[in-house]
């Protein structure tokens, strides 16, 4: 693959960085933080374009704080200015990230997403009697930095581009030398791409055509029981000797006992919602509802919270168990 170049200009470009600005306002446009940049716009955005000019950027400035959705997870959320160097560079590379990946990933990346994926897994589980299911230990603390940049600059060719993404990566340790931080929409896009070697070592090595991606949350399919249990020692000397991963104990079982994946549970015929995924709908709309009738939240603020929750179900044979749910919460006999 030929690598990108010549970037740098469309980046630091007055125009991507007003749109930037306003990518990365989005859903926050009365936080202080965005605030005190949009009062000073014009200048904030010509110190930063200076600074990807001059490939000296500043980064690192995080704020720590935990999430326990779908499980406890510390989450950094990057200073404003950064956000908005964040998406000034994947406005003008996403397309050079993306043309990397094979069709089976689907995170992070336009018209795919958890529900594209979801019925891709829903179409193999049908058609085979064997998957496959591994996720990687840890992943977003376990990413080495060494084989990010290796990765990188087979991508892209523009030097000033890849000391920009070293410094973000080199902003971040979870371990010595590893490790990108939840909640950077540049480490959605680094992680993505960190195993999409492995995509096409399964596809096109391994020879898997049933296959799918979503971040590191990966299924294989098969007839043949002893062909997945062969690319399972493939793929772990795979991403441990190129990748510096481990993954977890992988599930190898036969598609009609139920494969679980992205908080469904998929049946050849039919898909539920995992226990789990039940217990986090009953909790937050729980939550909602309390703030609503507290009077904390707004009718509008507990619809734009709840629709999504309710979408989620709606694409699982979930009706009866939305239903009690919902009848509860109103106080009426399920």
């Amino acid at each position: 693959m030929r690598r990108a170049n010549n970037l740098i200009l469309l980046i630091a470009d007055p125009n991507n960085l007003r749109l930037a600005s306003w990518k990365a306002a989005k859903g926050k446009r009365y936080a202080s933080s965005v605030l005190a940049f949009q009062e000073n716009l014009d200048e904030n955005l010509l110190t930063l374009r200076t600074q990807i000019l001059g490939a000296c950027v500043e980064v690192g400035n995080y704020r720590y704080f935990k999430v326990y959705e779908p499980k406890e997870r510390q989450i950094c959320a990057s200073a404003f200015r950064e956000q908005v160097l964040h998406h000034a560079l994947m406005n003008v590379c996403h397309p050079y990230f993306d043309r990397a990946q094979i069709f089976g990933s689907y995170a992070s990346r336009k018209g795919k997403g958890t529900y594209a994926a979801l019925e891709r897994a829903k179409s193999f589980t049908k058609k085979h009697e064997w998957f496959l299911k591994l996720d990687v230990r840890k992943f977003f603390e376990s990413l080495h930095h060494d084989v990010m940049k290796r990765q990188l600059a087979r991508l892209f060719k523009e030097e000033n581009l890849l000391l920009i993404f070293a410094q973000i990566i080199d902003s971040y340790e979870a371990h010595t030398d590893r490790g990108v931080p939840i909640g950077n929409l540049t480490s959605q896009y680094f992680a993505n791409h960190y195993l999409a070697e492995l995509d096409h070592f399964i596809k096109e090595k391994l020879g898997i055509k049933a296959y799918v991606r979503y971040m590191d949350d990966m299924v294989l399919w098969h007839k043949d029981k002893a062909v997945l249990k062969a690319a399972l020692k493939s793929i772990q000397a795979f991403l441990e000797s190129r990748l510096c991963c481990t993954l977890k104990p992988p599930v190898l079982n036969r598609c009609k006992h139920g494969l679980p994946f992205l908080g469904y549970h998929i049946f050849p015929h039919y898909l539920h919602l995992l226990q789990k995924s039940k217990v986090r709908f009953i909790r937050k709309l729980t939550c909602i509802e309390e703030n609503y009738q507290s009077g904390a939240w707004s009718e509008e603020i507990c619809a734009r919270h709840a629709l999504p929750l309710i979408a989620f179900t709606k694409h699982a044979d979930a009706k009866a168990f939305r239903k009690n749910v919902l009848l509860r919460l109103q106080g009426q006999p399920s």
